[in-house]
Parts: C-alpha cells; structure tokens; sequence
C-alpha cells in the first residue's frame, strides 16, 4: 500500500437472519444487522478490503439509533486522509482517528485497511490459520431455551465432536440447568470435555457465590460474568471467594484503564470481543496486561459475519492461542456470506480452496 495513496471507504448493510430464535439473559435474537466496510483505492477498484462493523444491541458502546448516519459520516471523513504502511502504523493510526466509543467501526477499518494492504485476499493477520494448516480449537455453544431445546443442542454438538461445550445459563430454572449440566458430567468427565457456563451477568449479587458453589460440584472449566458488569467490588469478592475460576465478558466493555480493572478485580480469566473493546490494538493491549498477571484467556466473536468472524480467527491465530476460543457463531445465520471457514471435530480452520462469496 503506498504511503501517499488515499483509500476509499464504502459500506453495506445486511440483516442476518438467525436459524433459531438465540436465546440470551437479555432476550431472544431473531436478527443482527452488519455493515461491512469496503475498502479500495480508486485507480484499483478490483482489489478491495473488507472489515464489518457490527454493533450487539444493548450491549456495545455503538449501539445507538443513528449508527448508520455516523459510520457514513466517519468513511467519508476517513476517505479523505493518507493511511501509512504496516500494521503497525495502520492500527495506531485508526485509534488516534476513531473514537473510544466507536468500537465497532475501528474493528471495521482495521480490519479493511490491513486486507487491502495485503491484496484483497481476506488475509488479516498470521499465517497458519489463513493458509488452512492451522486450525483452531473452539468451544460448541449451547443457546438458552426450553430444556428440552438445549439438551438437544448438547447432544448435536457432543455429537459433532467437539470437547470443550460452552452453556449459556440464566433464563431458565437453575436447577433445570444443573439438570443438564449433570446430563453432560455423569456420561464425560472434566479429561473428557471441558465445560464452560456464560451467566451473562444473570446473578443476583446475593446468591451469585451459593450458585458458584453448586456450579462447581460438575467441574466447570470456568464461569462468564455472573453479575452484571460495572460492580467492581463485588466481582472482586466473588473472584477472591469462588470455587470455580469466573471470567470477566460485559465488564471489559468501555473499560479504558485496562490495568486498573484487572488489578482491583483479579480475575481469573478475561474473555476478549474485538467488536465490543474497539478491535485488534485495544484486544492485543487486554491480552498483554493479561499476561502479565497471569490472567487467562481466550477471544469470543460477538455475532459478526464470516467477515468479522475471519478478522478474529487470524488475530487469535497470530497471538498464539492456546485454549478453546469462542469462534463457532459462523453457522448461526440463513443468509451469511459463503467463506472457506469451516467446523470440523470443535475446530474452525480455513479451507483455501473455497472461495469467498462477494458481499452485496
């Protein structure tokens, strides 16, 4: 990518239809507008970059009713200026360019300046994952609803090969999920599949460590978010007293003093959404400080498209992750764009033998 060639910005919309109703703490999700941002010089419209801005409702600091308007405004702006070679450069340079609150959007344009500058061809960041020699560990999540409803989705994906379930809990009755959590246990041990629960912040701040204790009698791998996020010193006391390591989700989100918080709070794992925290430099920042204080963790997508969902599969590729990440919403929609990202035995990988399919 030149140093002096401007690079034109563009977007399009598409409402991805779910397949089912997705059932969360915070609602029922039948469907999920996504931008995806193009990214080309205009002396070569035919190589283009593509990143997705996709906002969660309720949830992301982009979640507003005119976020159409300013993600126009803000490509038009950003249509207007030089970008500079590198990553490096390119990352540092959106963050100085896209507000904090804008989180969504920088992910988008990080996303679509770093394809276009390596050709076009959905290559974001690493190698392994892109080139389909590495493929990549995930956890099969398991979607609230009626028991019934969500037995059936363990034993599909028990059944698909995957060995690490993630279960979301919250909405239903506890002992209805502890049901189904012993359903899991009595038939694989914790060698034989790993299991993670995401209350989404469901707990009440009362009974949240007498559900922990009887959680932790199936061996769970770990906890997301048992109380709702932004009560710093209660987590802390849950994290100091749990029988059972929690990982911090919501409560990252709009966080700006990033040592701060995993400092007060101690967790024992942070859970990592680039859409939600503002995209690869502020995930890369999180993951760092992690390290240091030996924090776990893993990245999760935020029910991005294949497009968002490629952008975070090759930054976790190139981080080195170890663990299962949360990387398996891909197949969630009626209508997402064909990708070479494939589900095989609880792994995504990346078949380049398939050929992406061209937004519109």
């Amino acid at each position: 990518m030149s140093n002096s060639s401007k690079i034109t910005f563009e977007y399009l919309k598409r409402t991805l239809i779910f397949k089912f109703d997705a059932g969360t703490s915070r609602g029922v999700l039948k469907t999920k507008d996504v931008f995806w941002i193009k990214a080309f010089h205009s002396d070569r419209p035919e190589i283009i970059g593509w990143g997705e801005a996709a906002p969660l409702v309720k949830l992301s600091l982009d979640d507003r009713p005119d976020f159409e308007e300013v993600l126009r405004k803000t490509l038009d702006q950003m249509s207007q200026l030089h970008f500079g070679s590198g990553e490096e450069n390119v990352l540092n340079q959106l963050r100085e360019l896209i507000p904090f609150e804008l989180p969504s959007i920088r992910f988008a344009l990080e996303t679509a300046i770093l394809d276009l500058s390596e050709g076009g061809d959905r290559k974001i960041l690493g190698d392994g994952f892109y080139k389909g020699v590495k493929a990549i560990a995930i956890n099969g999540l398991i979607w609230m609803g009626q028991k019934d409803f969500m037995l059936d989705q363990i034993k599909e994906k028990l059944e698909q090969g995957f060995d690490c379930i993630k279960m979301k809990i919250g909405a239903i009755d506890f002992q209805q999920e502890l049901d189904l959590l012993d359903y899991i246990r009595t038939r694989f041990s914790k060698d034989q599949i790993t299991l993670r629960v995401d209350a989404n912040g469901a707990f009440s701040e009362k009974d949240a460590l007498f559900k922990l204790q009887q959680l932790a009698t199936y061996e769970l791998h770990s906890i997301e978010q048992p109380i709702a996020a932004g009560n710093w010193e209660t987590m802390k006391q849950l994290c100091a007293a749990t029988p059972l390591p929690i990982a911090l989700d919501e409560e990252l989100i709009g966080v700006k003093n990033k040592a701060e918080l995993l400092d007060e709070i101690q967790p024992q794992h942070i859970i990592l959404k680039p859409t939600l925290l503002g995209g690869i430099l502020e995930t890369k920042e999180w993951i760092q400080l992690a390290e240091r204080r030996k924090i776990g963790w893993w990245m999760t997508s935020a029910l991005e498209s294949n497009i968002g969902l490629n952008a975070i599969a090759q930054l976790a590729d190139s981080l080195d992750a170890t663990v299962p990440q949360g990387l398996g919403t891909g197949k969630l929609y009626q209508n997402n764009l064909k990708s070479p990202l494939e589900i095989e035995e609880g792994k995504i990988h990346y078949n380049p033998q398939v050929d992406w399919e061209q937004p519109s």
